[in-house]
């Protein structure tokens, strides 16, 4: 086992760069694919010994590319075991989740941490370029992966800010995809009305290149989106409370917008801003509902945040579901309009209300799942549940790093359904007015890593 108080070794040249580059240099023949495969599977295996990101973690097929995937635990890939997070569940599919069908087979490499059955706590994952930070979220062994170099694009699941939460706390770059229930067929489901597939990159020039793999469907390329983006913020947003680095952040983000010449204005979401808390309620809801129907699989004895997450749901009534899920229904018949009667192709809006979460100076609440009465407090229920609610497509990218907290500071675009080109385009062109920050992996810190909260 790697011992994490020594200082991180130097990463291979041969990992470091654009992803694109990368291929495009094994294609040519620049770099040698041997060489490649070994330096990658080394490297994976020391990261992984640090950061605890993999459950399953095998050698770069031969085929791969140049690209190493990984995949969430709670997504079913044939030939590899899925455990949901759990430590006494094993299913070994047949088959691998619609979600997965279009990815090259020979370049996924590991199978990835979650936390249990999605909506638990106690991932062990250590964040590597802010180990005192919790890369918290049930796709946390997809940030972790790709920020360490050990998986170049990962793919998660995405129901109340999954991936672009720890994406987020990990300074790389989450996208959600727009709601589609013909991505997971019969695979494990925490949510059918909130989940959706997610990538991780370690940058938005990386996720183009993924996306325009077609690895998700055919559409039109990140390359012909439009120059000048409409873009509006989020009135709400700005009328609710925001840590001061946030605000920063945001600020800084809208006048270099401004200054490039893409017009911003204020929007406001309305019905869907006043419901975005009772989406915690859905998710708590049908993960109880789905963990009800696995008896014979699931024979867990679960953590206590998850099962308080679970009494959660169970304490919402047949008749409050029904109210939360026709308000979702609404919210995605009014979206497409948002956008169109106020002339913006994005909304844009924090990551989060805060920076992520200081694991020696702020403790974790026990449930996953705020109080009911609590879903007006933006401290607690944030704003990764509106794209959630409305089955909206979101991309988190890093516009800033506060040397104060030592943490990266996100923002998050959000676009109408089918709209991924585009929030992907927009995300590098921020990267690109703001010059960064880029957390790159040939940059790791020096230091030793800290502890991770599950070893405290």
């Amino acid at each position: 086992m790697t011992n994490i108080q020594e200082p991180v070794r130097a990463v291979p040249e041969s990992l470091t760069g654009p992803l694109s580059e990368r291929v495009d240099r094994l294609r040519r023949g620049r770099l040698d694919g041997d060489r490649w495969r070994a330096e990658a599977d080394e490297w994976a295996a020391y990261a992984d010994g640090r950061y605890q990101a993999c459950v399953e973690l095998r050698p770069t097929g031969r085929g791969a590319g140049g690209v190493r995937i990984g995949v969430k635990d709670t997504l079913d890939v044939a030939g590899f075991a899925t455990r949901l997070g759990l430590r006494h569940y094993r299913h070994h599919p047949r088959s691998t989740s619609a979600a997965l069908s279009g990815l090259p087979r020979s370049a996924v490499v590991a199978k990835l941490v979650t936390t249990e059955i999605n909506i638990g706590r106690g991932h062990g994952c250590v964040n590597p370029y802010f180990p005192h930070l919790d890369p918290a979220g049930s796709s946390t062994g997809c940030a972790v992966a790709v920020a360490a170099g050990i998986c170049d694009v990962a793919v998660g699941t995405d129901s109340v800010g999954s991936v672009r939460l720890p994406a987020a706390a990990c300074g790389v770059v989450g996208l959600r995809l727009t709601h589609d229930p013909r991505h997971f067929g019969t695979g494990f489901r925490s949510s059918p009305l909130l989940d959706a597939p997610g990538l991780v990159t370690r940058t938005a020039r990386d996720l183009a290149w993924a996306w325009g793999e077609g690895w998700f469907g055919s559409g039109p390329p990140v390359s012909e989106q439009r120059a000048a983006f409409r873009v509006g913020i989020v009135a709400e947003v700005l009328e609710h409370w925001r840590a001061p680095e946030v605000v920063r952040a945001q600020d800084m983000a809208v006048r270099a917008l401004d200054a490039a010449g893409h017009p911003v204005r204020r929007v406001r979401l309305g019905e869907i801003w006043r419901w975005r808390g009772a989406v915690f309620e859905l998710c708590a809801r049908h993960a109880w509902e789905t963990c009800r129907t696995w008896p014979e699989r699931v024979t867990e004895s679960f953590g206590t945040p998850t099962r308080l997450a679970l009494e959660s749901g169970a304490a919402v009534t047949d008749e409050r579901l029904a109210d939360i899920v026709a308000a979702a229904r609404r919210a995605r018949a009014v979206a497409p309009a948002l956008f169109e009667d106020g002339g913006v192709d994005v909304w844009l809006l924090p990551a989060g209300p805060r920076p992520p979460r200081n694991l020696d100076l702020t403790p974790a609440p026990v449930s996953t799942i705020p109080d009911p009465n609590d879903q007006d407090d933006p401290r607690l229920v944030g704003y990764a549940s509106i794209a959630s609610l409305a089955g909206l497509p979101a991309v988190t990218f890093p516009v800033a790093h506060d040397e104060a907290l030592d943490a990266p500071i996100e923002m998050q675009a959000v676009g109408p359904p089918g709209s991924e080109p585009t929030l992907i385009a927009f995300a590098e062109t921020m990267s690109e007015l703001l010059n960064g920050p880029s957390f790159r992996i040939d940059r790791m810190p020096s230091g030793p890593v800290a502890e991770s909260e599950a070893g405290r």
